[in-house]
């Protein structure tokens, strides 16, 4: 295979040393097809101290393709285009990149010969529009593609490197774990991307940002300075800190007094700081004191069972589950005076603790929950709206809260379970 070893980018260069990701093909525009190549590609970036700033999808489109390669270029000293390399027409990659950087094209006699091999082990012969595939860029570093016809492509131009690699995630992802990351470490040298997550639970995210803001916009002015994203989920916040540096030690006392002044701030909304999910350590809290959980479900017909035991282990601590729809199954199963269903309604706090502490006795464990509400899309009133949801937690003492819950079905049975593990948690903690 014909090699030509490019010079790696000057280390000089203005640009931070930060990556953009351009996944190619008019497909990944359509509902039918899913870019998945470009988390694997930002795993292995990360893993080696390079940032991600963007990543696009792009059409098989020449002014399109162009723009994105030419902005890219311009603010990134790392660019990795996966597709667009096939042997049609609309496979634009490799001209729209050699153009732009001014890079006359050969056919590599070596890559014609491969493919023909290719093709004849499987008693076949090269179709002519293949010979697209040959075509290589001036300075080019050829890279073996030994799962596909399409060889990658690497080029160093201007402080900048660029990789070209198959679409195909079998064809990509060993040519971006082999060749170009050992290409990439010598980019990056020492340096390393540190980052810590810090889970939250019990505030919106404009509630945390109005209390965190002031923290982490300083972060910014300190040497290194620190990164700080906030990403909002049903019922939960997540703040994502990264930094980069060479000094691993150095990284890492940054980054944990960081830590330390968000769950200062933050007080008993902060879920972790290692990054376990909210279920795992409600699972950490339960087996640390011995203690067994059940619960009995209403609206969220098991959902919040089913999070507690996605964890690995927690037959540790989950001891039953119940999920009593209707009210006849409230009565028969938790022991709910039908009496109390009538007076207050199925959806009321006093029958979310009737549920609790119906579980707890009839099951015999430490802690229950029970969570009855108005899913909709139909079911609501007035007086009690789709959404409106109770949770009652049922240990040493019992605490009950009613939520108003917005959007459809299927966010308000998500966020009913997270608020009913939350609330076991904020138990355990206080208990």
């Amino acid at each position: 295979m014909h090699v030509v070893d490019a010079v790696v980018a000057d280390r000089v260069d203005s640009r931070p040393l930060s990556a953009a990701i351009l996944a190619v093909g008019s497909e990944l525009l359509t509902p039918e097809k899913v870019d998945t190549n470009s988390l694997f590609i930002t795993q292995v970036l990360n893993d080696l101290g390079i940032a991600v700033a963007f990543k696009s999808i792009v059409g098989d489109n020449r002014a399109e393709l162009t723009a994105h390669v030419a902005h890219a270029l311009g603010r990134h000293r790392v660019l990795i285009l996966t597709g667009g390399l096939g042997p049609t027409d609309d496979d634009l990659t490799r001209e729209v990149v050699a153009a732009h950087l001014g890079l006359p094209m050969h056919e590599d006699p070596e890559i014609i010969a491969a493919m023909e091999g290719r093709f004849a082990a499987r008693g076949w012969k090269m179709p002519a529009v293949n010979r697209r595939q040959a075509q290589v860029p001036e300075g080019a570093t050829v890279l073996a593609n030994p799962n596909g016809t399409a060889p990658g492509l690497w080029l160093a131009h201007d402080g900048a490197v660029i990789a070209l690699l198959p679409g195909p995630p079998r064809e990509m992802k060993p040519m971006m774990a082999g060749e170009v990351r050992s290409r990439l470490l010598a980019l990056a040298g020492d340096t390393r991307l540190h980052r810590r997550l810090v889970r939250v639970s019990g505030k919106g995210e404009s509630a945390v940002e109005e209390i965190v803001q002031p923290i982490y916009s300083r972060w910014l002015a300190q040497e290194p300075p620190i990164e700080t994203t906030i990403l909002a989920g049903l019922g939960q916040v997540e703040l994502h800190l990264r930094l980069q540096s060479p000094d691993a030690e150095r990284a890492g006392a940054a980054l944990d007094l960081a830590v330390g002044e968000l769950t200062m701030a933050l007080g008993q909304d902060v879920v972790s700081t290692d990054g376990r999910s909210l279920a795992a350590v409600v699972g950490d809290l339960l087996r640390a004191r011995g203690w067994w959980v059940a619960l009995a479900e209403s609206c969220t017909g098991g959902l919040a069972t089913s999070r507690l035991t996605d964890v690995p282990g927690s037959s540790d601590y989950v001891e039953r589950s119940v999920v009593a729809y209707s009210n006849k199954a409230k009565v028969e199963l938790l022991g709910v005076p039908a009496a109390l269903i009538q007076e207050h309604g199925a959806v009321s706090e006093a029958v979310a603790v009737a549920m609790a502490e119906g579980m707890r006795a009839r099951a015999g464990v430490d802690i229950a929950v029970g969570i009855t509400g108005i899913a909709g899309p139909g079911g609501g009133s007035e007086a009690k709206p789709v959404g409106t949801v109770c949770i009652a937690v049922a240990g040493v003492q019992t605490e009950v809260r009613t939520f108003r819950f917005p959007g459809g079905r299927e966010m308000v049975k998500a966020m009913s379970a997270n608020w009913a593990i939350d609330l076991v948690r904020r138990a355990l903690r206080e208990g």
